[in-house]
Formats: structure tokens, C-alpha cells, sequence
């Protein structure tokens, strides 16, 4: 059985989940909607009743009084529990799609990478309509419940008036459900693809966006322009096409439903003309059957919301049930800085080795950008352990073994490409707001250029992406936002390429002195940080070539010279 610190492995388990964690506001909510429906039902009967017992013992101001009274508590009865059942229905059904947004959310944002053919776009689209559609399932369900009580109620009614009009409702709803059924089928599937399509053109959007400078540096615009025209306009048709099953469904479920309620009023008619039903019980039934097309329009609208929640929960299994490409270990780092790496073969990287003591400022000067890439990642844990050869040791227990969250405490790399996000200078340097080295970061950062232009500081809105800032200080801020973090690790990885070499140059010495004392590893070719470290590691093929100062390199070494000389 799934539970909720497990994934569901399936859109029904998704949907078993979302039941079962709501079936006291279900249970309440069917209650208050059957009681609703019921008293739908009820006033045609007790308008029947009353024609009845008036043309039986004629008039009473009694009679009428005790009519008026039954139909205000029939009428007060369908407003409160419509009101009250609604509310507790939409309120489940609100926190359960929360719920799902956050689980769909979270598994996004899990620093161990997982295999999902997804782009960031559609994730994006699955945890939010995705995971509202899937929550629907705790309305279609009272809902269904409730039109099927409204239909057994009128067909108790219309069969104590005489058998077959009973029978009727009863083969008549079960032959428009069955019809119903199949074309609900045919929406679920189509409904899926549609889903895929539009989630597809998303993910096109949001690259289109992350990409727009470059690609009108290069005049790629336009060609991009039309790569998403293409595939919107799939989406498009797509749409159509589910429009048209929508539309086919709607039209026929409202056709039966009538037909239905024509052959009660009908046979009705029949049976009073021939004096086997009274004159009201022909109100009555005429008032069912026209009473009767409401849940039975909304009890053959069920299976089509069932069909569409099944098709959402199926695309949220898609990111949810995704097995991890690495399982972290549980172990914590031990204190200090310590970083090994030993024999390590991954990507570019062939038999690298090199090991990095508590405290050292430390720069790596790659010559292949790929290599670079590649021992970031690593050091990031977005390379699982069965993924490369070697061994990689943090405080001298192995990377594989020790938990994610705590490596992340430990030690944090910070990329060259480090998101902006929408809010203020302040919240993307310390977004959890806990930080007591915020001025040091935006000093050591030479942010502070950046802060005093503007009069509200560091609480300067910035844009999404950081819209309104220059590259440079994009950068800045990200680095500012790394050095706030304050970790016993902190490992850089070209944090000033945007930057001009005055600026640069300073920024290097303010690194190095407030991170002395705790290990830093900066990988660049900046000349700045190379002579503020400690020590530089030259890593030439995937592998540590040559190890001394930035200066005695330079004076010995042609070809480092020649690689990091600006």
C-alpha cells in the first residue's frame, strides 16, 4: 500500500492516495450533497402530493399552510447542505491539489537528479494544473454518489406510481451511462496527449525565454520563433481535437438525458390518460423529468472528470514515481573541511587526483571547459557514485555514504550559471533569512556599488532572472548569495567571468580573506584567483598536471602561461 513518504509508482495509486487521505471530508461531503439532491427530489413529489390531497379533500387553509411549511424546510434543506456540502468538498479538494503541487515541487527541486524525460516547463505544468485536475477526484466522487441518489430517489417515486414509469429511469440511466462509458474513454486519452502537447510548448517557452539574448545575438530568433510556433500549434490541434470529443460527449449525454426525460413524461401521460396514475402523480412525474435532467447531466459528466483526473495523475506519476538516479547515503560529513578526490574517471575527467586540507584557499585552473564542467558536477552530487570510477571523500568518509542534505551543509557548489530570482537584492543573497553575514557577502562580492545605487538598498526589487541587472552584477549577486552561505566548503566555479579585472581583482582578495580559515576551491582561469590562492592545480586532460603558487607557474610553465594570461 502507498503511503505518503512513498511515491506512487501509477496515476490509480495517485488517485487511491488522494482518496483515502480525504474520506472524512468525502463521507461528510457525499452526506450533505445526497441530503441536497433529495430535496431536489423532494419538491416535485411534494408538489404532486400537494395537487393530490387538494383535489381530494379540496380547500383547507391547513392544508396549505403545512404545504407552504414543507416546501420552506425542502427549500432551506438544498440551500444549507448545497452551501455547507460545497464548502467542505472544495476545501479537501483545494489542500489535496496544495498537497500534490508541493510533493510534484519537491521532487523538482531534489538536489539528487533523477531520470525523467521532462523539461523544467512541463514539470512545471504537472504541478500545477496536473495536480488540480488529479484533486477534482474528491468532487467527482461525492458528486457521483450524490446524482445517483437523486436518480434511485426519482425512480422509487415514479415506480410507486406505477412500475414501469421506475423501470424506465432505471434502464434509461443505465443504457446512457453505458453509451457515456465508452466516448469517456476516447476523452481520457485524448485529454493526455493534449496535456503532453501543451506541457511540451511550455518547456519550449521557457527555454525560449532563458535563451532570448543569446539567440538575438546570433540572429536565432526568428528560427526559434517558429520551432515553438511548430510545436503550439501541434498543441493546438490537439486541443481542437479534444474540444470535439468534449463537445460530442456534451451533445449526446444532453440528447439522452432528454430523451429520457421526454419518454417519463410521455409514458406519464399515457398511463393518466388511461386512469392508472392520478392526476398528482402526473405532476409529479412530469416534475421529476424535468427535475431528473440536473444530476443526471451531472452523473454522466462523472466518468468524463474521472477519465481526465486518471489522465493527470498519470503525468504526475511521471515525475513522481521516477526511481532516483543516485540513493544518497545517511551518514554526516565529519567536522572540517577536508576534501579528497582519488582516481576519479567521469566524463573528461580520467585518473584525477588531488586532495584539498581544512582551511586551504585552493584554485583549479582547467584548460578544457569540459572538465571543468564535469569536476563541478561531481562535487555538486549530480553524478551518481555507479556513474564514475574512483572515490570522492568529504572529511574522510566517502561521498556516496553520507546524506544529501548534509553534504549540502557541508559544502556547497556554487555554478558559474547561478539563478536570480524575482524579490529583492536581500532575499535572493539570503533567502531563508537566517544569514549573519550578509554585509561581509556584499562587501567581499563588491555588491556594494550595486546596494548604494539605489535608495531602498538591498531591498531593491529585482526582476525574474534578474531582468534588471547587468551581467556582472548578476554575478556578483550570486557569489554574494554563495560567501552568505557561510559552509565549511565552499567550491566556486568561474563566479567572476562577467566581471572587469579591476573589479575582479578585488573581489579575489575579499574572497580569500573572508574565507580564511575555512576551505575554498575556486575553479578558473582568472588570474585574480589564481594568485590569491594558496596553491593552484593545473588540470590539463581530465587530469592534475603540475600543483604550485600562481606566480612560480607562470615563471616556469609556458603553456599555463599561456592559458591563464589575460
Amino acid at each position: 500500500m502507498t503511503t505518503d513518504t512513498q511515491r506512487p509508482r501509477e496515476g490509480a495509486a495517485i488517485l487511491r492516495t488522494a482518496l483515502r487521505r480525504n474520506i472524512g471530508a468525502m463521507v461528510w461531503g457525499t452526506l450533505l450533497m445526497g441530503l441536497y439532491q433529495a430535496g431536489e427530489t423532494a419538491f416535485p413529489i411534494v408538489l404532486g402530493l400537494i395537487v393530490e390531497h387538494t383535489m381530494r379533500d379540496g380547500r383547507s387553509l391547513q392544508a396549505l399552510a403545512l404545504s407552504i411549511g414543507a416546501l420552506a424546510v425542502i427549500i432551506t434543506t438544498v440551500s444549507l447542505s448545497w452551501r455547507f456540502g460545497m464548502r467542505i468538498l472544495q476545501k479537501a479538494n483545494t489542500t489535496e491539489a496544495h498537497r500534490w503541487r508541493v510533493k510534484v515541487a519537491a521532487c523538482g527541486l531534489q538536489p539528487v537528479a533523477r531520470d525523467v524525460d521532462l523539461k523544467s516547463g512541463e514539470v512545471l505544468t504537472i504541478a500545477t494544473e496536473d495536480a488540480d485536475q488529479t484533486a477534482d477526484i474528491i468532487e467527482v466522487v461525492p458528486l457521483l454518489i450524490s446524482s445517483l441518489v437523486a436518480v434511485l430517489v426519482a425512480a422509487v417515486a415514479l415506480g410507486l406510481a406505477d412500475i414501469r414509469l421506475g423501470l424506465l429511469v432505471i434502464v434509461g440511466t443505465v443504457a446512457i451511462l453505458s453509451i457515456l462509458s465508452v466516448m469517456s474513454k476516447r476523452i481520457g486519452s485524448s485529454t493526455q496527449e493534449q496535456q503532453a502537447r501543451v506541457a511540451r510548448a511550455g518547456a519550449k517557452v521557457a527555454d525560449l525565454i532563458t535563451g532570448l539574448r543569446p539567440l538575438h545575438g546570433f540572429g536565432g530568433n526568428h528560427a526559434a520563433f517558429r520551432s515553438y510556433r511548430k510545436v503550439s500549434t501541434e498543441a493546438k490541434h490537439q486541443s481542437i481535437t479534444v474540444a470535439k470529443v468534449n463537445g460530442a460527449y456534451a451533445g449526446t449525454a444532453l440528447a439522452l438525458n432528454a430523451v429520457l426525460a421526454g419518454a417519463v413524461t410521455l409514458m406519464a401521460g399515457w398511463l393518466a390518460f388511461e386512469g392508472r396514475i392520478t392526476i398528482g402523480e402526473l405532476v409529479m412525474a412530469v416534475g421529476l423529468a424535468q427535475f431528473i435532467m440536473e444530476p443526471l447531466k451531472l452523473f454522466s459528466e462523472m466518468p468524463k472528470y474521472v477519465m481526465i483526473a486518471r489522465a493527470s495523475a498519470e503525468r504526475m506519476a511521471l515525475v513522481l514515481s521516477a526511481p532516483p538516479v543516485m540513493t544518497p547515503g545517511s551518514e554526516l560529513p565529519s567536522p572540517g573541511g577536508d576534501l579528497e578526490i582519488d582516481c576519479v574517471r567521469h566524463g573528461t575527467l580520467t585518473d584525477l587526483t588531488f586532495q584539498v586540507k581544512a582551511g586551504e584557499f585552493v584554485a583549479i585552473a582547467p584548460y578544457q571547459p569540459r572538465a571543468a564542467a564535469d569536476l563541478a558536477a561531481l562535487l555538486a552530487m549530480r553524478v551518481p557514485p555507479a556513474a564514475y570510477g574512483g572515490t570522492v571523500r568529504i572529511g574522510g568518509r566517502e561521498l556516496a555514504d553520507l546524506s544529501v542534505e548534509a553534504v549540502r551543509e557541508h559544502m556547497l557548489v556554487n555554478p558559474y550559471d547561478g539563478e536570480i530570482f524575482a524579490g529583492t537584492l536581500r532575499t535572493n543573497i539570503d533567502p531563508s533569512g537566517t544569514s549573519r553575514t550578509v554585509p561581509d557577502a556584499v562587501e567581499a562580492s563588491m555588491l556594494t556599488d550595486v546596494v548604494a545605487l539605489h535608495r531602498e538598498g538591498l531591498d531593491y526589487g529585482v526582476r525574474d532572472r534578474g531582468a534588471n541587472l547587468s551581467g556582472g552584477q548578476r554575478q556578483r549577486l550570486s557569489l554574494a548569495r554563495a560567501l552568505a552561505a557561510d559552509t565549511d566548503v565552499l567550491v566556486l566555479h568561474d563566479p567572476t567571468t562577467a566581471v572587469d579585472a579591476v573589479t575582479e581583482q578585488l573581489i579575489a582578495r575579499n574572497v580569500a580573506k573572508l574565507r580564511r580559515g575555512r576551505t575554498t576551491i575556486v575553479i578558473t582561469s582568472s588570474p585574480a584567483f589564481l594568485d590569491a590562492a594558496d596553491r593552484v592545480l593545473v588540470l590539463d586532460d581530465g587530469t592534475i598536471t603540475a600543483e604550485d603558487t600562481h606566480r612560480n607557474l607562470l615563471a616556469r610553465d609556458q603553456d599555463y602561461c599561456s592559458a591563464v594570461a589575460r
